[in-house]
């Protein structure tokens, strides 16, 4: 009957273990450690989705990676609204009163990635020929029809707060997005 040692091939070497009672040797190897799976989104993720996943890297070349592999127009507008100083949301900051979509995931909902074309009714300087009551029901019309993450995240963005949520910086969006061009969009803070 073979013992530990000679089950060992001529290559592996023992593996010391120091306990209280002294050294011992251990008969097989130390495994070595799987690298931690990498997660990969559905074709066509939900925008929380991708900032989910960018959120939970643990080092800024893993959201960029993340970031440049997901993008998309409707994440690139979210990320400028957010993030640049010169957009400036036509709506007020706070909470917004809509009923959330409770409708199962999959059915019922529309994307962030279809409501991009309305993205400039609520920016100043985008539309201006919306009065206020219309475009806050337009806003929360679209509010409406999306999935409770993704109302969530438009809120957030609209109060520029997508930090507060998300762990993300204008720093990982710029190296990200080296393209984009910030400021002299047009839109001015009140200051009060």
């Amino acid at each position: 009957m073979p013992t530990h040692s000679t089950a060992l091939s001529s290559e592996e070497k023992p593996e010391k273990i120091t306990l209280a009672s002294g050294t011992k040797k251990r008969g097989r190897p130390a495994k070595a450690k799987k690298p931690l799976p990498t997660v990969k989104l559905p074709p066509n993720p939900f925008q929380s989705e991708i900032l989910e996943l960018v959120s939970n890297q643990k080092t800024k070349a893993k959201k960029v990676d993340i970031l440049q592999e997901y993008r998309n127009d409707a994440l690139v507008s979210l990320l400028i609204w957010n993030f640049d100083d010169s957009v400036v949301s036509a709506l007020p900051e706070g909470e917004v009163p809509f009923k959330p979509n409770d409708a199962p995931a999959g059915t019922e909902h529309t994307s962030l990635r279809q409501e991009v074309r309305h993205f400039h009714n609520f920016i100043q300087g985008g539309n201006d020929s919306l009065s206020k009551t219309r475009r806050e029901n337009i806003f929360i019309q679209i509010l409406e029809t999306l999935l409770p993450a993704e109302a969530q995240l438009l809120c957030l963005v609209k109060d520029h707060a997508l930090g507060t949520r998300y762990n993300l910086t204008q720093a990982v969006v710029e190296e990200a997005y080296p393209d984009i061009q910030w400021g002299g969009r047009g839109g001015q803070r009140h200051r009060g």
